[in-house]
């Protein structure tokens, strides 16, 4: 693409026009390789942030950002359940131990992940504190997802194709496209997602686009409280992708018979207050950490299959904490991931 075309695209957003899933997947491939200024790729973020993403555009991104991604062999039924950040809450890593716990519970779980958004720490911050190898090839992460249930991919060493954006979404510092394809670009092709988004807005999107992008079972989750998770303090927006039809619905910890909680219970801190917390829920303490895991797990095992329903899945998922094999599969994952497995 030349210079005057993309241009031509930059204004095109700019005067509030939309694009197809072809003149976006080409925007981002000529900013991608390196052909344009960073003053380009800024008012294109910029321009589409303001004017609002389509599902079409944030199709169209992220199968580009797939495209471009280094892949990662895992089992068919695998899942991943992840939310986007940028919620600004600051609260423990749900998604990371509820990860962990579905592991427990018999499942393939491929989570994909980076550093810190909207939390003191991130997926990869507190697995790492945890003890667990970041850096670690494709076939190794594989092998965590066969052999211990749960294999961590950090986003940096999967999508290197992106690293022209990285500076210039740190400069701008504000929530973009970029925010969205992260959870919908896993590099190990999952069909079956819980994935949170930090905004309610995005919850019935999100799942179109997953739909267009051939996801199978998701739940895409916004708590009322702007929780990028399904939350305990209240009601959870819920658009179920099953069959080929999305359905919007509310949930309520009630109906996974857990009891309310108050958001302050839910406050973490940094990677290490986080580990430690993640420790704390599979050594089997009970308390809103654990609550809240249990519900999100609860509704990974319902998109992957292993329970009809939210208080199914929270019985299932307690069994994996207090049997031990949800501490099993994080011992087995950092072994395998420091090769000593």
């Amino acid at each position: 693409m030349s210079t005057n075309e993309l241009r031509h695209l930059i204004q095109k957003v700019a005067t509030g026009a939309t694009l197809n899933s072809e003149e976006i997947r080409t925007a981002l491939e000529t900013m991608t390789a390196g052909l344009a200024t960073p003053a380009q790729m800024g008012a294109f973020l910029m321009a589409l942030r303001v004017r609002g993403e389509t599902v079409e555009e944030i199709t169209g991104a992220a199968q580009l950002m797939r495209s471009k991604m280094t892949r990662v062999e895992a089992p068919e039924d695998t899942v991943d359940i992840v939310g986007t950040g940028g919620d600004g809450q600051g609260t423990y890593n749900v998604s990371t131990c509820a990860s962990l716990v579905a592991a427990g519970a018999g499942m393939h779980i491929g989570k994909h992940g980076n550093r810190a958004v909207s939390s003191k720490a991130g997926a990869s911050d507190v697995l790492a504190a945890l003890g667990v190898k970041l850096d670690v090839p494709p076939p190794i992460i594989t092998d965590c997802i066969i052999k211990a249930g749960v294999g961590f991919m950090w986003a940096p060493m999967h999508h290197s194709a992106m690293k022209h954006w990285a500076p210039v979404r740190a400069e701008l510092g504000i929530r973009n496209i970029f925010n969205l394809l992260g959870p919908i670009s896993n590099p190990a092709g999952v069909k079956r997602q819980v994935v949170g988004v930090f905004a309610a807005q995005w919850v019935e999107p999100i799942a179109h686009v997953l739909k267009n992008l051939g996801s199978e079972h998701v739940w895409v989750v916004h708590g009322h409280d702007g929780l990028d998770e399904l939350t305990t303090t209240g009601s959870t927006t819920v658009a179920e992708l099953k069959d080929g039809k999305i359905e919007v619905f509310e949930i309520t910890p009630a109906d996974a018979g857990l009891p309310p909680a108050k958001l302050s219970d839910l406050i973490g801190g940094n990677a290490e207050v986080n580990a430690a917390a993640i420790r704390d829920v599979l050594a089997g303490r009970p308390g809103p950490f654990r609550d809240i895991v249990l519900l999100n797990t609860a509704a990974a095992l319902i998109v992957g299959g292993k329970a009809r329903n939210l208080r199914e899945g929270v019985e299932i998922a307690a069994r994996s904490i207090d049997s031990g094999a949800a501490q099993r599969a994080l011992d087995r994952l950092i072994a395998i991931t420091n090769g000593r497995d």
